[in-house]
């Protein structure tokens, strides 16, 4: 079950974006759990830390976003899956449905309420 203010492991590997990401959701209320920078590293952030979501690129340095996310999403108990990207979701067609992810929200549009509705 997801909380108000679910606690978020943010993976990205630029760590701009981690730093804004997480002092943007942090102002909103939302605890940060921990940040990983590739899919192994989220694989087991998630594993040691089980946040409630899970802010995940599409482009990371190993693998993709898209991969990552079905793997933590056949686990039981599996946390919501949020994908971010600096393109479109409608530059992946079906994937992010495919993924298992609970939805998508571009990094330009990030904040508390859009990751609200992602969640929905």
């Amino acid at each position: 079950m997801i909380t108000m203010t679910p606690s978020i492991l943010i993976v990205d590997d630029h760590p701009s974006f981690r730093a804004m990401a997480r002092a943007l959701l942090q102002s909103e209320g939302y605890t940060i759990v921990g940040e990983a920078v590739d899919g192994a590293s989220a694989l087991t952030a998630v594993r040691d830390l089980h946040p409630e979501v899970v802010l995940l690129d599409v482009q990371l340095p190993d693998t993709d976003g898209f991969a990552v996310a079905s793997e933590l999403t056949r686990g039981s108990d599996p946390p919501a899956i949020v994908l971010t990207s600096s393109r479109d979701a409608s530059d992946f067609g079906p994937l992010i449905a495919e993924s298992g992810a609970r939805g998508f929200v571009p990094k330009g549009e990030l904040c508390g309420r859009t990751l609200a509705e992602a969640l929905e």
